[in-house]
């Protein structure tokens, strides 16, 4: 980091995952290594896998949106039927993270907030309406004989579609709803990159600060994989695992015998700030932003090279943070628990940092979350540094000689001073944030 860039903190956490929706219940989760993958149960018995990493505790109920004055409170419950699972959850995370930071204070203390100075960035998977969205509409359009009859849908058809309900499935939603809700007008912007998104909204909210474009930003990331259309999408193009035995034995990051991803719904909201916007309003810092990084890497067939792009954000968070690999405290992995992404991601490692930097692996926990992977595996890295040693990857128990790396699986690890934290989507877009104890 240049000296004349100014330092760029974290003030506060929210999450909403299958581990707890508050920081309490998912700091307990990880220290009692009780892992929040489930039966999936119905309506997806079509499916070649029968777990899932669900947020099963967000019911979207506004109470679970954290403390908040009645007339916001209103807003936000008025505005919650145009909002779709996963705008909720990333709204809901970004409304806990701003009471966890004393960010936007009630009262007469509101009036001293420049809210042209505050932003909101959030990383957000392409969103896919529910079928139900329009069941009505298309059984009004069906003969006799029980077909489809296009030329039935302009008249009979669409009146039966709810006309709001494109609204629910924008991917900029999250972010707008936000600074909506709260009237903030500074910087402003949605990231749609897979799994790569949260580190990619990190990464840029960093920049935007440095930049002196923004004294704050409310920085989210959310996603869901279980999905009535989007589930049967991923079961048909990336390996899922087919969650035989016990659930919570799923999702087996660089083990032997791992079979696939576990599909996973979650979210997390970080605020991000200056030091001196932090220290002005008395908060106090519980991570500081070093770096970010970002790399895509395929063949001309479209095959992702992990391995290079793992290897390129890692080089290039240590050549912006002016770090060298023997500093880094750990890595929090992608770990997918996929064949070809674990082994990649292994090798890139290795061979950038070293096989004896301690790794952790959430996912093992939760199952792949999306767009909101980066940000809830963030915080539990963060979570990490507060409590000076690292929690156990779950599942690895026999690990793959092809993963030459120093996964952590039992208690008394030290989580150093620092980690980065990486995340790649199937098409090889890699992406990586280095966050260090405040």
């Amino acid at each position: 980091m240049s000296d004349s860039q100014p330092k760029i903190v974290i003030t506060g956490l929210g999450v909403i995952s299958p581990l707890g929706n508050t920081l309490d219940e998912f700091r307990a989760s990880l220290e009692q290594t009780r892992s929040g993958i489930t039966e999936l149960g119905t309506p997806f018995e079509h499916l070649p896998t029968s777990v899932a990493g669900r947020a099963s505790g967000f019911t979207g109920d506004i109470e679970q949106f954290g403390e908040m004055e009645k007339t916001l409170k209103r807003s936000i419950k008025k505005g919650l039927k145009l909002m779709c699972r996963e705008i909720q959850m990333g709204v809901a995370a970004a409304q806990l993270a701003t009471n966890d930071a004393g960010l936007l204070p009630e009262g007469e203390a509101a009036s001293a907030v420049n809210r042209e100075r505050i932003g909101v960035l959030f990383g957000c998977d392409y969103i896919l309406s529910i079928p139900e969205e329009f069941t009505s509409g298309v059984r009004s359009c069906l003969n006799e004989e029980g077909n489809f009859q296009f030329d039935r849908w302009a008249e009979q058809g669409l009146p039966k579609v709810d006309p709001l309900w494109l609204l629910k499935y924008l991917p900029n939603m999250p972010a707008c709803h936000f600074a909506i809700y709260h009237d903030l007008r500074g910087p402003n912007n949605s990231l749609t990159v897979r799994e790569a998104s949260s580190n990619l909204a990190i990464t840029e909210a960093l920049n935007t600060l440095q930049r002196g474009s923004a004294d704050a930003i409310v920085v989210g990331g959310t996603g869901c994989r279980i999905h009535t259309s989007r589930s049967v999408h991923i079961s048909l193009q990336e390996q899922i695992s087919a969650g035989q035995g016990p659930a919570a034995e799923a999702c087996r990051p660089f083990d032997a015998h791992r079979d696939g991803m576990v599909l996973g719904e979650g979210a997390g909201a970080l605020i991000m700030e200056t030091e001196s916007n932090a220290a002005a309003r008395g908060a106090k810092p519980l991570a500081t932003v070093l770096a970010g990084a970002s790399s895509t890497v395929a063949d001309t067939r479209g095959v992702a090279n992990y391995r290079q792009a793992f290897e390129n954000v890692i080089r290039r968070v240590l050549d912006e943070s002016g770090m060298q690999a023997s500093d880094i405290g750990h890595v929090n992995a992608h770990g997918l628990a996929t064949g070809t992404c674990d082994q990649q991601e292994a090798e890139a490692i290795q061979a950038v940092l070293s096989d004896q930097i301690p790794v952790f692996a959430p996912k093992s926990y939760m199952g792949n979350l999306g767009a909101g992977s980066g940000m809830v595996e963030s915080i539990a890295s963060i979570l990490c540094l507060q409590q000076g040693q690292l929690y156990p990857t779950l599942n690895c128990v026999n690990k793959d000689a092809a993963c030459p790396i120093n996964v952590i699986t039992g208690t008394g690890t030290s989580a150093g001073d620092n980690f980065i934290n990486l995340n790649v989507t199937p098409q090889g877009q890699a992406s990586a944030v280095l966050i260090a104890k405040a």
